[in-house]
This record gives structure tokens, sequence and C-alpha cells, in this order.
């Protein structure tokens, strides 16, 4: 059999072995993140965020049609379609390592051996099958999100760049670049990762095609790669977009022309200005003009799929972010203007003050008939700067953060050693390479540890000396604990200093893949704080880099073995080896903590919040983990289509207030009243509080009027003429019409006696945004037709201070005009029958209680909300003298809900569960979360006395006085329900421990 032939077959067998892999691992619905938001986009071709991803949506339309009509299938079979482009990455990393072995092992010319196709099949084997089951890769591909698709694309010009070089010397080889150029416009639509790879792949062209290499050339084609991929990205992306722009202004604006219309006469020109030079270079021979020209071409063929986003943006779908529908709002959005845009090259300390500002760009928006100014980009200017600064960030808690992280003192002026250090200490290291180590050495478990080097959450650690350190059972027996006894990074380097030293050139090239798709990245993002989430698959492309070397490394590992062994023999044993060492130990240990196959918790947790909504409700929401999957399931599987969704961090653009008085779906248009004028972009962002020093609570309704209000009497006047609009009180009231509120059925009849004459509250800020803003309009035009309702997670200043009048019906909080009664639980006030209801009998569980995996956003954020509302609700009925339902309750939580104790306030938390089960007279279940509370706290207690004995720095004291507390705790309430044998146990273990922290405890 021929070598293609063989090359070809594994290739295949890699893509079949990932598919498997992936499609037995696969999430079966929406998960959480931006994968809820990317399949409602998908499924009905909708405008997702900046920058926009429309080729990506066209490709999940696509997989979404194999459901065959079924739409809660329509998740699995993206997440599949997906799964399978991984795969085809993975196929496609194969035969880029074999490329390379086969350069490193076989000279031009040369005939090929036996011994040399296994040593290059083994080293292709190694490094792709190894790939399929590292950590961040994995977990990206059994989703629908950007990654695995620009991770293929990446892969595919990675590829073709090494099949262009093998072909160079052949007519018509150019075709591989062109074939790379217009991949390259198609993953523009699907995420910029792939741009990534031009300057590797500038080197790959300029060491085939020049003779004259040496160290200054090298540097020189080097640049020119870096200089190529800003022309792409910032050249063809972001200023043909902005050239359309300036067509339509003068168009539309100077000759009163329809708009778009100069931007489709500037698509004209551009298309002819191309076919012009592709025929003139062909005319007058000139093939580099050709094929640069051909390749252009290619690039804005590929790009072509940005014109779904204004095409769809004019249909005005229901997902429309940005309303994008001109070539001004096109630009803003794939420019990511609402973004915060950190310096780069010079810029402020975070302890600068403000003493100037400039005027940048003019910016347009679309009005009715030409473009109007919005205002200038005001750009602000500082007292105290630095070149590259990374430590920039004026908000309280990232000054905090940074102070904490640096060791500075209040008062102490940042200095540039201090801006380095952040840079290596958190941003390259804590945020780069920790993730790097995860994938190749191991990792402890998937807690996020941005905030932190010394913890043992989310940390890595190769698992070599782990057992000797005695770490917690809560480490140790975790499935998210993956030590990989850093074998993986060792046959990387291996092969890393292999090719290195065989071939400087293609080393180099690998060397400055991996750079741009991980550190440059870095440094490009400049990340000033702690991220939402952990963002290793950022830099999936790296880790994709440092593969191929380990693929390579079965090579350095066979020759070191030829040494003393013959070739054939080095070649079996050295591919047998590594296969052990790196993707049958990976998949060993990851299997474990990727294994999404049997959880649906993100999708139920969405079900759940929609369907505690009252008919017909508007429910606010904030969190990505809300908002997302929310989207999916009302936009795909059409679960409650009357709620109306409004995200408050949307909201605060007038793009997305204009389209809430759109009706989506069944749900109507939210109550707005304001016209587009009060409230378009740059008019009343925010409306700062002054006092006005009213005596008593306003009326909503005045206070709303006042502040919309176009009469100067209304607004405060600066000293350089401006004026804006005012905040004059904090102090907010609503008279309630009682017939409205029965009439409507906002109470039941049984609760009437319950609704206020008037509910005031405070409102918690300095300053009103435009969500606020709007939110106000809602409740002053809605006169309790349409039930009210927020998201649990939303902050005070996200529900305009409501929460005295807000009762929890689940994962909700429902706006009741109820008396305000003193709270004698200590807890949240709840509509309690109508959340048992909820709870109990309504909501689904997502198989939480017997999935193989628990994602940490699950087990770290949902469960402990979970487990909080069983409690209060539990508490609530017993309160209220509903004993059946309260034991009813208990009873159900334990049915659905997991033992987990992810970290030691979730134990407190089970305390009050089990006091609650021992004062419902349930002695079975109180004993049982007594039991699982003190195996916990033993657990943390007894590593944190070893720490305490070999460091005692690193023991967190907070663990062991809330430890002990507890344990305390528990033996009293154990005791007081004569539980002796257990309360017995408890006060013995307690006095041990008393003894052993006495040296630390005594001096509190």
């Amino acid at each position: 059999m021929s070598y293609q032939k063989i090359n070809n077959l594994f290739g295949w067998l890699c893509f079949l072995v990932a598919a498997t892999t992936y499609i037995l691992t696969l999430e079966p619905s929406v998960s959480f993140w931006d994968c809820g938001e990317f399949i409602a986009c998908a499924y009905r071709l909708q405008v997702s965020h900046q920058p926009g991803y429309p080729m990506f949506a066209m490709l999940g339309k696509a997989f979404s049609l194999l459901s065959m009509g079924d739409k809660t299938k329509v998740a699995y079979f993206t997440n599949m379609g997906f799964a399978l482009s991984s795969s085809a990455a993975i196929m496609f990393l194969f035969w880029t390592i074999t490329a390379m072995a086969k350069k490193l092992l076989i000279k031009r010319g040369e005939t090929q051996t036996t011994t040399q196709t296994i040593m290059i099949m083994g080293a292709g084997l190694v490094g792709a099958l190894g790939f399929i089951f590292t950590d961040t890769f994995w977990f990206s591909a059994v989703e629908t999100v950007v990654f695995s698709p620009a991770m293929l694309c990446t892969a595919v010009v990675f590829w073709a760049i090494f099949k262009w070089e093998a072909q160079v010397d052949e007519p018509g080889s150019d075709r591989w670049l062109v074939l790379i150029a217009y991949v390259m416009g198609l993953s523009v639509g699907i995420h910029l990762l792939n741009l990534l790879t031009i300057p590797a792949m500038t080197l790959v062209y300029y060491f085939r095609r020049y003779k004259n290499i040496n160290v200054k050339n090298t540097i020189i084609a080097f640049l020119a790669g870096v200089v190529l991929l800003a022309v792409v990205q910032f050249g063809i992306i972001q200023y043909t977009v902005k050239l359309f722009a300036y067509a339509d202004l003068f168009a539309v604006n100077s000759l009163g022309m329809p708009f778009n219309s100069g931007a489709l006469i500037f698509l004209a020109l551009l298309v002819a200005l191309i076919a012009y030079g592709i025929v003139y270079s062909i005319r007058k021979h000139k093939p580099a003009l050709n094929l640069a020209l051909v390749c252009l071409a290619f690039i804005y063929f590929g790009y072509s799929s940005f014109t779904m986003v204004p095409i769809r943006a004019h249909a005005d779908t229901n997902l429309n972010n940005y309303h994008a529908d001109n070539a001004f709002s096109l630009g803003e959005y794939l420019s990511r203007i609402q973004y915060v845009a950190p310096p780069l090259l010079y810029g402020p300390y975070f302890d600068a003050k403000a003493i100037d500002q400039k005027e940048g760009i003019t910016m347009y928006r679309k009005g009715p008939k030409s473009y109007e100014v919005v205002g200038k980009k005001q750009e602000l200017i500082y007292d105290h700067n630095t070149i590259m600064p990374r430590i920039f960030s004026t908000d309280a808690n990232d000054v905090a953060f940074y102070k904490d992280w640096l060791r500075l003192g209040d008062g102490q002026t940042p200095t540039f050693s201090d801006n380095l250090s952040w840079l290596f200490s958190w941003q390259i290291y804590q945020m780069y390479f920790r993730y790097f180590l995860w994938n190749f050495v191991g990792r402890y478990n998937d807690i996020d540890g941005q905030a932190s080097t010394h913890s043992l959450n989310g940390n890595w650690t190769t698992g070599l000396l782990d057992h000797s350190r005695h770490l917690p059972d809560s480490i140790m027996k975790s499935n998210t604990y993956t030590p990989l006894y850093a074998l993986p990074l060792i046959v990387g380097l291996l092969g890393m200093v292999y090719q290195y030293r065989r071939n400087k050139q293609d080393a180099l090239v690998i060397a400055v893949m991996y750079f741009f798709m991980g550190i440059a990245i870095v440094l490009y993002v400049n990340q000033y704080n702690l991220q939402p989430r952990e963002r290793d698959y950022s830099y999936v492309g790296s880790f994709y880099a440092f593969a191929i070397w380990i693929g390579l490394g079965v090579l350095a590992m066979a020759d070191l073995l030829m040494k003393k062994l013959n070739a054939r023999t080095a070649s079996y044993l050295s591919i047998a080896t590594c296969l052990l060492a790196v993707p049958v130990l990976l998949a060993s240990k990851e299997w474990k903590d990727h294994d999404r196959s049997t959880k649906t918790i993100a999708h139920d947790l969405a079900y759940n919040y929609l369907i505690s909504c009252p008919k017909n409700a508007i429910l606010f929401n904030s969190a990505d983990n809300e908002t997302y999957p929310l989207w999916y399931v009302q936009e795909v599987e059409n679960v409650r289509p009357d709620v109306r969704l409004i995200n408050v961090n949307l909201f605060s653009a007038g793009w997305n207030v204009r389209q809430m008085q759109h009706p989506i779906n069944e749900a109507a248009a939210a109550p707005i009243s304001m016209p587009y004028d009060k409230y378009k972009d740059g008019v009343r962002d925010i409306i700062r509080f002054n006092d006005a020093k009213l005596p008593d609570s306003v009326e909503l309704k005045d206070v709303f009027e006042f502040i919309t209000s176009d009469d100067m009497r209304a607004k405060v006047e600066y000293q350089d003429g401006s004026s804006e609009n005012y905040l004059p009180t904090r102090n907010f009231k609503i008279t309630v019409n009682k017939k409205q509120v029965l009439d409507n059925h906002v109470v039941t009849a049984d609760q009437q006696n319950k609704i206020a004459d008037t509910i005031e509250w405070k409102y918690p800020g300095q300053y009103l945004t435009k969500a606020g803003l709007g939110m106000m309009d809602i409740l002053v035009h809605n006169d309790w037709k349409r039930p009210i309702c927020f998201a649990t997670s939303m902050t005070d200043e996200e529900i305009i201070g409501l929460r005295p009048h807000l009762y929890k019906e689940g994962l909700i909080y429902r706006l009741i005009p109820f008396k305000t009664e003193k709270n004698t639980t200590d807890n949240e006030q709840t509509n309690t029958m109508a959340m048992y209801n909820n709870m109990v009998n309504k909501y689904k569980w997502g198989n939480i209680k017997n999935a193989r995996y628990l994602d940490s956003q699950t087990v770290d954020v949902f469960y402990p909300m979970l487990l909080s509302n069983w409690m209060t609700l539990t508490q609530n009925l017993a309160a209220e003298g509903h004993h059946n339902e309260a034991v009813n309750t208990l009873h159900k939580m334990d049915e659905v809900m997991p033992d987990l104790t992810p970290y030691i306030d979730v134990a407190a938390r089970k305390y009050y569960i089990a006091d609650t089960a021992y004062h419902l007279k349930d002695i079975n279940l109180g004993n049982k979360y007594v039991n699982s509370i003190n195996t916990y706290v033993k657990d943390q207690l007894d590593y944190n006395y070893r720490l305490l004995k070999d460091n005692a720095d690193s023991i967190s004291l907070r663990d062991v006085q809330m430890g002990m507390s507890l344990m305390q705790a528990m033996a009293g309430m154990t005791r007081d329900n004569n539980q002796l044998a257990l309360n017995t146990k408890l006060e013995g273990e307690l006095k041990d421990y008393e003894n052993k922290f006495s040296a630390i405890l005594g001096k509190q």
C-alpha cells in the first residue's frame, strides 16, 4: 500500500476515534455560557453578540436540520455537528504531524523505508489521538461553540501551507494559497483565531521560496507576517466596512440617495477594481500581483458571510444584537464598540486621575432620512501613565485585586515594575501557563482558580507527590482530579528539542504559531481583572501547536532508543510508550470529567425559570448563564413564548429598548411609552442623582415624567453650557389600584387582604442607567396588567431597589403589592404556595443527582442557589403552618438533589437543612445531613491540621473557624434532638480538633 493511502487511512482513523469519543460524551442539550445564544441564532438565523458569527450560524442551521422537525433534538444535532468539526480538526492535525515528521526523517529524493513510515504514522497517532483527550479542546468539542469550527479552519490552513510547501515546484501549487485565503475569509465568520496562523505561514513561505536564509531576513519575514496579519484583521475586516459606511454617508447625506446605496456602489467599485487588477496581472504577466489579488478576492468571498448580519437585522429577528442594518452600525458591531478596549502601547495606571479629555472620531447613527451625528468619541487624558499598561482599571474591585496580588499598601503608587509583575505573574502565568499545564501536566479540579497561585482550586498538579501531601478527599476523590504526571509535557518537550536540532526552520514555524495562539493573545487582550470564567478555551490554538511537538516526541524517543536497539524495535517501543504516556493516559484520566452525556441541567434550569412565570409575564434577567439558555428554550423549543425576556445588560442600549417595544413570538410588546428620541444612544444614557431634598417618597410616575421631560426646568445645567436630566430623589412609591390587582389576578382571592395601598422603596444607586429608566417606564405603564418577574441572581441596583416587594416563587422573584410585614424567620419573602407548586410539582432537575459529571457552574453556582431555595421554602412552609408540605419539600429535595459540598459555605447551608429536618421530626434525614457535613468538615480540618504542622501560613483560617463552629453547632443540635450516639461522636471529635488548633484559635 502506498504511503499516501496509509497516511489517509490513519488520518481517517483519528477522525473516527475522535468522533466516537465526542459523540459518546456529547452534551445532549444546551449547555452554559454562549451555547444557548449560538443555537438560537443558528436555528432561526438570528444575529448574535459582537463581533458576529454568521458562518457559524449558517453551519449550525444546517446541522439543526438533522433534527427532522423535533425541536427538542436541535441542540443535540448542532452539538454533534460541531463535535464532528472538532474530529475533522484532529484528522488534519494528524496529517500536519506526519508531514513534519516526514521532513525530519526523509530528505528530498531519498527512498522511504518501512520503519520510517511506521515512525511517521506513530508520531501522527500519538499527537492527534493525545489532543483528542486534552482538557480544553475536549470541553469545547462537545457543545455548540465557535472554537470547534475555528480550530478546524486553523487545522486546515496549517495543513494546507505544508501541502503547498511539498508541491511548490509543481505547476498549480499556488492553489493551496488560494484555498488558505478562502478558508481564512470563511473563518472570519466563525472566529478570528484562524488569522493568528498568518505569521507562522509567512515563515513557511519565506523558507521555501527564498534561498538567502539568514537571521536578518528571517526577522524581516516574521515582521512581514505580523504586518500581513494586521492588514487582514484591521484593513480587510474592519476598514472595508468603514469605507462602506463613509461612502454611504456621502451618498445619503450629500446626494440624498436611499440608505445603503452608497455602500452598494462602493461594493461594486471594489469588485470591479479587484477584477481589473486580476485581468491586468494576467495580461502583463505579473504572477505575484495575480496571486495577491486572487487571494484577496477569495478572502472577500469568504468574508461575504457577514452580509447575513445586515440582511437578518433588516428582517428584525427576535435576537438582533446591535441591530446592525447599515454600514455604520455594522462597523461598530464588528469592532465590538460596546466593550472596553484596553490600552496596549500607552495608558494609565490604576491610580491615575483624569485631567482632561480630547475628542476622537465623529460617531453616526441611522436617522429617519439621513445619518445623524451622535457626538464625538471622548478619550480621557490621565496624569499617571506608562508604556504597555497592564494595571489600568480604576474600578474599585479591580484596584483591590491589583493591590492584593502585587502586595501594594494603601496609598502606594504603582511602578513599572509592578506593571511587569502583573503581566508575568497574572496575565502570562496565571491566565495562560496555568491553563497550558492543566492540559499537559494535570489539574486538581475545575473550580475557578484565577485569584490565587497557591490554592489547590483550579491549579495544576503532576499528581506525583499528591498522596504524600495527604490532600483532602474533596480533591483526591473528585472526578475532576486529573493528574497526568507531566508525561504529555515531557513527550512534547522531547519533540520540540528533537525538531529544533534536526530542522530549526520548522521548529521556528511551530514556535511562532504557539506564541501567536497563546502569549500574543494574552498581550493583545490585556485582561485587567478577574474574568467571569476561566479563559483556557481562548488559547486552544497554542495547545494544538504543542500537540505537534508531542507527536514528534515519538521520533525523539525512537532516536534515543536506537542507540541501544535496532531501528524497527526502537520505533515500535517508542510508539507504544508514547501511546501509553499520552493518549491512553489522557483518555483514562480525562474521560470522567468530560462525559456530559447524562446531564441536561442548563436546559432544565432555563425551563424552570420560564415555567415559574405567570402567563404573559415580563421576566428581567442578567447573568449569561440565565439569559442564553432562556433564549434557547424559548426560541428553539418554543417553551413559554408568551413570556417577554428582558436582559438588563442589553436593555441599557437604545437598540434593545426599541426592540422591546415590538411583540415577539406570543409575547406582546413591553409597555414602554418613551419615543425613540428620548432614549436613543447618546440620550439619557445615565441619569445622575441630584438630591432635591424632597421630604417624602414620590410617585414613580411623577419621577419618570420628570426625568424624561425635555423642559429645561427638569434639567441641570453645567458650566460648559450642556444640560441633562437628573434624578431628584431616590425615594419612590407606587399607589396600588386594588381593583386592577384583583382583576389582573396578581394575587389570589384569599390574599386580597394583604394588598397594600402603596408600595415604597429606595433606589440604591447614585445614577440611573437606561435599563433602569426602561424598567421605570414598564412599572409606570404596566398597571399590573402583566406579571413582573426577576431572576433571583439580580443585584439591588439591577432591580432598582425593589427587593422589599419581591416574593420568591422558585428561581424567580415576582413583584407583588403585599403589605410589608416583619420577617420572623430571617428568610427571604416567598409567595410560599406558588413556590411549593413550582419546586415540588413543576420543575425538572436535569438529572443533577445521577449525572456522571457536573460542570463547575452547576456545582459552584447553581447547586448552592438551589440548596438555599429548598431551605427557604421548607422553613417558610413550616413557619406558615404547612407542616406536611414542608416535610414533602424536604423529601423532594433529597430525591432530586445530589449531596455535594463544593466549599464550606455550602456545608453551612446544609446545616440549616439538617436543623429544619429535626424540627419537622424527620430524624433520619437530619442525621443524614449531619453525617454528610461532618465528613466534609473533618476532611477539611484534617488537611488544615497537616498544613499547620508543615506550613502554618498556608492554612485557611476561615475554613478552620467555620468548620469548628459547624461541629459545635451540630453537637448542640444532635444533643437537643436526643441523637446521643451521634452527639457523643461529634463532641469527641470537636474536643480533638480544639486541642489540635488551640494554638491558632487561642489567638483569635
